[in-house]
């Protein structure tokens, strides 16, 4: 059964081009995708260079992961220094940068000056988790722990070799601290945003940038959490956070470019309905907070302190502040125009105050690397893409939300032409599993339905020119996960999911050629 299901996953996964097999569980092996050869195997030169031990310099093991990477023809239509804007690049010469060629696509740029698109995975560590990388017990642990017992370097070859036979070339997020100088590259989370007071109401789940606390929580989370990495040539750069929560108004999300695509893929096509926004939850909390008081100010400074002149322009019965509290815990939304005036200029303070001072930490502790915004985990409207901006951000991380990943992505690149990274990618979901309302014809199967959608989606995002990666949202499948329908590219047990593997090997393999083929049709 099991044998005829993998079969039938091949014959689902085969592109055109020739795409093969995904390898052996540790990737010992040469293979072929679509015309591109990736020696993964002990005999490639990455991993004779590594064995040369301390006298293997930097830049030659990026330069024999370049010649695994990509093929001659890749090579020759991959943008080089020279076919950048010069006042586009951003970031250190020597360290990872980004920027925006001639022909308007952006790219990462690796230290030797080439460009460069991300292609990671989140949670590559022996618990397989994506929300830190300290021990927890389970039975992904479990299962590695009896593979490889205390033999840490065994795991450590294992992934590399697995993630390199799948075409992969950036460890996520919350990898294993001991993979960062394997040879592979590498981002990470700082968290900023829980370091000190949060804001966690109604919905929203964002740092209390008036508090004067948590400034002081940053600046020392950014020297710890820095410091380590600073002067590293493999570190592409820093997510603030994950999964923060803006709490904008849903006409606000709706409103976005092309065509309100990006807030209806976040929210679910807008079937929710209407919870309180930023302004009003920060109006609604405990006096302690300096949140409160910072709010209240800036809707009765230029109403003369008077509740009767705000209750009129919000169109609300406003009797005292205690009623305000009381609409918001019930998740009674304002939305008159007058409210959402004010809201849409204190959320923009408000993400202006978090931005920068995220920035100034890192900066000040490791100048060099790039800062990958704080991964989106709902749609943040223009009024904070607005200030996820550069100087203060060099890339706009953002989640992918069901199957329109090239639609997300396209409304944080068309709010202020950021790059954009997607993360927490993956076609698990009901999205690319739900039968369609008219039943095919052909009986196609879940499994089938299910990478078709996926196929589609990726490869629609790498050819958006403002994209520079994504990253899988899973190293490992979690307990409540029932393969083939599993988030990782591992199960519980160790096993590889070729279900996803061998259709992510041969995209992966031809991400590159996605993209020149746009730049150069």
């Amino acid at each position: 059964m099991r044998a005829e299901f993998l079969d039938r996953i091949k014959r689902i996964n085969r592109i055109s081009e020739g795409g093969g097999g995904a390898g052996n569980e540790d990737g010992q092996e040469n293979h072929s995708r679509g015309g591109l050869s990736v020696l993964s195997g002990p005999s490639s030169d990455l991993e004779k260079a590594e064995r040369l031990g301390a006298g293997f310099s930097f830049v030659a093991r990026l330069a024999a992961w370049r010649a695994m990477a990509q093929s001659p023809r890749d090579v020759a239509l991959i943008p080089t220094l020279e076919d950048f804007r010069p006042d586009s690049l951003r970031g250190t010469p020597g360290f990872f940068r980004v920027g925006q060629a001639r022909d308007g696509q952006w790219w990462l740029v690796d230290p030797l000056g080439q460009a460069f698109f991300s292609k990671g995975v989140a949670g590559v560590n022996r618990s397989g988790r994506v929300d830190g990388r300290l021990p927890m017990p389970g039975p992904y642990s479990a299962a590695v722990a009896a593979k490889y017992g205390d033999d840490a370097h065994g795991f450590m070859r294992a992934a590399i070799g697995r993630l390199r036979a799948w075409n992969f070339n950036t460890l996520g997020s919350w990898a294993e601290e001991a993979l960062a100088d394997q040879g592979m590259y590498y981002t990470e989370v700082l968290g900023l945003g829980e370091c000190g007071p949060v804001i966690h109401s109604a919905g929203a789940r964002v740092p209390d940038v008036f508090d004067p606390a948590w400034r002081e929580a940053v600046e020392r989370q950014a020297a710890e959490l820095c410091a380590p990495h600073r002067g590293s040539r493999e570190l592409i750069g820093y997510y603030t956070d994950h999964a923060l929560n803006w709490a904008q108004p849903r006409a606000e999300m709706a409103g976005e470019n092309a065509g309100g695509r990006m807030g209806a893929a976040f929210s679910g096509e807008g079937r929710e309905a209407e919870r309180p926004s930023l302004l009003q939850i920060c109006l609604s909390l405990e006096p302690s907070q300096r949140a409160y008081h910072a709010a209240w100010e800036f809707v009765l400074a230029t109403r003369r302190g008077d509740l009767a002149v705000l209750a009129k322009d919000w169109a609300v019965e406003l009797p005292n502040k205690e009623t305000l509290r009381q609409l918001t815990h019930r998740e009674v939304a304002l939305v008159s125009a007058g409210y959402l005036r004010d809201q849409r200029l204190f959320a923009r303070e408000f993400a202006r105050r978090y931005f920068a001072t995220g920035a100034a930490a890192i900066r000040a502790h490791d100048p060099d690397h790039l800062i990958l915004g704080c991964r989106f985990q709902q749609a943040p409207g223009a009024v904070v893409l607005a200030e996820c901006v550069y100087p203060n951000v060099d890339v706009v991380s953002a989640r992918a939300a069901d199957a329109f990943w090239e639609k997300t992505a396209q409304g944080c690149h068309a709010a202020r032409a950021m790059p954009v990274l997607l993360v927490e990618a993956g076609w698990n979901g009901e999205a690319f599993t739900r039968a369609p309302a008219v039943r095919d014809a052909r009986g196609v199967t879940t499994v089938e339905r299910m990478l078709k959608k996926g196929r589609a989606a990726l490869e629609k995002l790498c050819a958006q020119r403002g994209v520079v990666g994504y990253e899988w949202a899973a190293w490992a499948d979690g307990e409540a996960d029932a393969p083939p329908f599993g988030r990782g590219l591992v199960h519980v047990d160790d096993r590889e999911a070729r279900e996803h593997t061998e259709l992510l090997s041969d995209l992966n393999g031809r991400a590159e050629r996605l993209r020149v083929k746009r730049r150069s049709g």
